[in-house]
């Protein structure tokens, strides 16, 4: 009976010792815990994101070539894409041709200026001759008529006065139309020529407009980046707005992490990131908050809920925080949609 007791003795002394150590243990990580989440504050709600800018054609025509492969780094400004010219070259060469053609116009709008400039310097000078002849008629009719009461001259001699004084009244009527008939061309021509101008520059529009599309035909990186997300072969016909690829920006990358409302509370600008990259989990990244969204991620989605429909139920929502990563080398490998863990600082 003594043995068989023993051994029941000895384990009822070894649970108590087992059970304290859970509970100085369960007390260590508790306390541990407590400690860390007093002063930090955690989501994995979060990846790494970046500027991407798409390269859309401005526009149509067949690629003639295509000077870079699917995931190259390219710098701002290098030919990417090159479209079949031939049709905006030839677009180009009639604006030219247009163009030169409006200036002849206007040369010869400027020649007839100057001819019927010309013609009212003659024109003037026959209304003041015939105003000359007209004057001296007049006096010599009034002359005339006092002589013939007198019996100094005859009926027939004041008659061919009388005549001549009707010939030069007409005369100076006519070179009075013929006066204005020539100001009339005139500034007929004149705004022969000011259209002639303004067709000019309607032309010089039209050349800009053509070496501005021809210049689209050379499509070249907006930034420096990796190229991705090829869609277009050689050959192709494109439209105008068409995406073509895709530009991931150098030094560009971020995280966005999507914290709870319930957290932002104790966020603020400038606080200290850990962010863990889940796939280099080794990697100590740092960073520092930016700043936050001006509203929750569900109401830039495409269909935002409307808690005034249906049945209500309380969801917390969660809002996107902008996240700037400090230099490592472990950027150049980190790619936009990576998930990440990011812990704030919330004690400093």
């Amino acid at each position: 009976m003594e043995n068989n007791n023993k051994p029941k003795s000895k384990s009822k002394k070894v649970i108590p010792f087992i059970l304290g150590a859970i509970i100085l243990i369960g007390g260590f990580f508790g306390v541990k815990e407590y400690i860390y989440f007093s002063n930090h504050v955690d989501t994995d709600d979060a990846q790494i994101d970046g500027d991407i800018s798409p390269v859309v054609s401005r526009v149509g025509g067949y690629i003639d070539s295509i000077y870079f492969e699917e995931n190259q780094h390219v710098n701002a400004g290098q030919l990417l894409v090159k479209l079949d010219d031939r049709d905006y070259k030839i677009k180009l060469e009639q604006a030219q041709a247009g163009k030169q053609s409006a200036l002849a116009n206007v040369n010869v709008s400027e020649t007839v200026v100057s001819s019927t400039s010309a013609n009212i310097a003659t024109a003037r000078a026959n209304v003041n001759a015939a105003s000359a002849r007209a004057e001296k008629a007049s006096k010599d009719f009034v002359r005339y008529q006092n002589l013939i009461k007198d019996g100094s001259i005859t009926q027939q001699q004041f008659d061919q006065a009388k005549a001549e004084k009707e010939t030069a009244s007409a005369q100076l009527e006519a070179a009075k139309a013929q006066f204005a008939a020539a100001q009339k061309q005139v500034n007929t021509s004149e705004s022969q020529v000011s259209a002639a101008n303004s067709n000019i520059s309607s032309r010089t529009a039209d050349i800009d407009f053509a070496k501005l599309q021809l210049s689209y035909t050379k499509i070249t990186a907006p930034s420096s980046g990796i190229v991705s997300n090829k869609n277009i072969q050689i050959g192709q016909l494109i439209q105008p707005g068409q995406s073509l690829f895709a530009v991931v920006n150098d030094n560009s990358l971020y995280v966005k992490a999507n914290f709870k409302e319930t957290q932002l509370e104790k966020l603020k600008e400038g606080q200290l990131v850990d962010v863990v990259v889940d796939a280099y989990p080794d990697v100590d990244l740092k960073g520092h908050i930016y700043n936050f969204a001006p509203a929750t991620g569900a109401k830039f989605s495409l269909l935002p809920p409307d808690n005034a429909t249906g049945n209500y139920v309380k969801v917390i929502q969660r809002v996107p925080v902008k996240i700037k990563l400090e230099k490592n080398k472990i950027l150049d490998k980190l790619r936009p949609g990576m998930s990440v863990k990011a812990s704030v600082h919330i004690s400093e």
